[in-house]
């Protein structure tokens, strides 16, 4: 069975972004999973991408951006493996 991967895509002082911090760390109390989270101010390509989207989170490569992003969207992608 492969670990199931959370990425965050964020910035410095999003206060949307640490939320979102919060619930994965949440999730880690009920599924396994390997955690990496993205500064999108590091990396142009990621900036141009999301600048105006963060945070965004992909969980096993399927992105999730609000308003689909949620607690109880990312545990119902965690549950299909």
């Amino acid at each position: 069975m492969e670990m199931n991967e959370i990425t965050l895509f964020s910035r410095n002082n999003c206060s949307l972004c640490e939320e979102v911090k919060v619930w994965i760390d949440l999730l880690a109390y009920d599924y396994s999973f390997e955690f990496r989270e993205k500064d999108i101010e590091e990396d142009d390509d990621l900036h141009e991408k999301y600048a105006l989207q963060i945070p965004v989170v992909h969980v096993n490569g399927e992105e999730l951006i609000f308003p689909q992003l949620s607690e109880n969207a990312v545990r119902e992608r965690l549950q299909k493996y």
